[in-house]
């Protein structure tokens, strides 16, 4: 398995529904922002899509120390709005892939075994499900920076660089 560092960031949803596809967008963004600058030591940035439950959180591997896992969550708050969950905050139930594997089963099991996980969760604005819908809403989109500050501070990473849209290709 090609997931072998200390800390994993897993941006988990779908491109192709609109805000669904934070995830995503927020491991792109911080793989266009580490192009020209050196990677937090021992870090991998994945994009899991929809897949994450199944195939990635189910094989856990034993170098893995901190799981940052990014994807919307549904919680009382606005639009963009961002909190850090741990698996055992996750609403129940929530989200399901194809399988009926729920998200929290799998990151409860990992916390379970002493990994460190949170869960970087972001009210969504809008989901096109059904509707094949490519981009974020706007306050999605303007969480992006924050987000990323909440990643880098989360594993202890430190910079100068304000985190902006402007930092990095989307």
């Amino acid at each position: 398995m090609p997931y072998q560092a200390k800390n994993i960031v897993v941006g988990c949803g779908q491109y192709l529904f609109k805000d669904d596809g934070f995830g995503p967008f927020i491991i792109k963004a911080l793989n266009d922002y580490f192009e020209d600058k050196e990677m937090p030591e021992d870090t991998m940035f994945i994009d899991a899509g929809n897949s994450a439950p199944f195939h990635l959180f189910s094989l856990p591997q034993e170098i893995w120390e901190k799981i940052i896992v990014v994807d919307i969550v549904l919680f009382d708050g606005e639009p963009g709005e961002l909190k850090v969950f741990s698996p055992y905050d996750m609403p129940a139930g929530m989200f399901e892939c194809a399988h009926t594997y729920t998200v929290e089963e799998p990151l409860i099991e990992l916390a379970e075994d002493g990994y460190d996980v949170k869960i970087i969760g972001c009210k969504p604005g809008e989901i096109s499900t059904p509707d094949v819908e490519v981009g974020l809403s706007e306050p999605v989109l303007n969480a992006v920076p924050k987000a990323i500050d909440m990643i880098f501070k989360e594993l202890g990473y430190e910079t100068d660089d304000v985190v902006t849209l402007k930092n990095y290709d989307i």
